[in-house]
């Protein structure tokens, strides 16, 4: 169990080491069991300028959890490009990029979100 909490643990110092000396906005992105939350924060002041989750969206019976994140992902484009955000760094935080993380990622490039 340690060893899994250490992995994790590299995996989030390492995809932030990555994205420090980037100048863009972030998007960051958290998982939970039952949602996905993405968020847009500024470059200078770590201020949150567009939200939104998968709590946000009425599920049907049928609906996966992909498809939410993807819905999520269109969404949070929307979103930062009304804000005139254009291009954005990545941050997936701790979690593999797969499954609910990758089609967010590929929900928000389709909408026109850079990154």
């Amino acid at each position: 169990m340690a060893q899994k909490k250490n992995q994790i643990l590299r995996r989030k110092i390492r995809v932030r080491k990555k994205l420090l000396n980037i100048e863009k906005h972030r998007l960051h992105v958290y998982r939970s069991s039952k949602h996905i939350y993405a968020a847009v924060t500024s470059i200078e002041n770590d201020k949150t300028l567009c939200s939104f989750s998968s709590m946000k969206i009425k599920k049907s019976e049928n609906q996966k959890k992909v498809d939410l994140a993807k819905e999520v992902g269109l969404k949070i484009a929307e979103l930062a490009i009304s804000k005139g955000v254009k291009e954005v760094k990545f941050d997936k935080g701790p979690y593999k990029y797969h499954g609910r993380l990758k089609s967010l990622a590929n929900a928000a490039r389709e909408k026109g979100l850079l990154f």
